[in-house]
């Protein structure tokens, strides 16, 4: 399914290549790494420095913040320039609260929240707005992302269908914002162009600038897996 970019097709409908990922696998093997990485710690092993920093940056005692966006702006976007394109981001961190059959205790960057989208097409004065509940975030430095399953389109067929989002922290001229529609995830399935399905915290780069508004993203280090975290095993 080829489209033009262009976010006046959202929501447009994706066709779903479906295939056996192995997250739980995955990433349980990237677990196995960081464990034996720690087995013998070394003063100039990048892993266990970065560890340390880490540790040492979450304080004795001290409740640290959780990761966090928030906020609201419109962007400008290169392929519809005329267009008023608007997003609004309420996501928090709530780690290991989405239980699935592999990961039972769920994920590190599993999150809560809320994205509405809204678009007003200059070409036919068309206003479309939707809405998504927030599944996944992880964040870096100023920067996050995150996904979202849409709850509220104007398309029916779109309910349930998740979205992918990054953010940048700023307003006009300093802000960004990204969606994984219009110019990014496409791929060739049997020769045909198809839009596949999005997978958690998914998104590409934030690529369009705020131009009125902003978002501010609040950074926290992932959190330490529970003791008796062990995908492919009901706890």
């Amino acid at each position: 399914m080829q489209h033009k970019p262009g976010v006046e097709r959202y929501p447009f409908r994706r066709r779903t290549v479906t295939g056996v990922v192995g997250a739980a696998t995955a990433f349980a093997v990237l677990c196995g790494l960081s464990s034996a990485a720690s087995a013998s710690p070394s003063p100039s092993d990048p892993v266990s420095k970065a560890k340390a920093e880490a540790g040492a940056g979450a304080g004795a005692g001290k409740a640290q913040p959780s990761a966090r966006v928030s906020g609201q702006g419109r962007i400008f976007f290169a392929y519809a320039p005329d267009d008023d394109i608007r997003f609004s981001v309420e996501a928090t961190a709530a780690p290991f609260s989405r239980p699935l059959d592999q990961l039972p205790k769920g994920m590190p960057t599993d999150a809560r929240g809320t994205v509405t989208i809204y678009h007003w097409k200059a070409a036919n004065n068309d206003t479309r707005r939707g809405e998504a509940a927030v599944d996944c975030l992880v964040t870096a430095g100023d920067t996050a992302t995150l996904s979202a399953v849409v709850t509220k389109s104007v398309d029916p067929r779109e309910i349930g269908k998740r979205m992918g989002f990054s953010v940048k922290t700023g307003g006009p001229g300093k802000g960004r914002f990204g969606f994984d529609w219009a110019v990014s995830n496409v791929d060739v399935v049997d020769g045909k162009t198809v839009a596949p399905r999005v997978g958690t915290c998914m998104a590409p780069a934030p690529f369009a600038p705020v131009v009125k508004g902003g978002f501010n993203v609040t950074h926290a280090e992932l959190p330490p897996l529970p003791a008796d975290w062990q995908p492919g095993r009901n706890g």
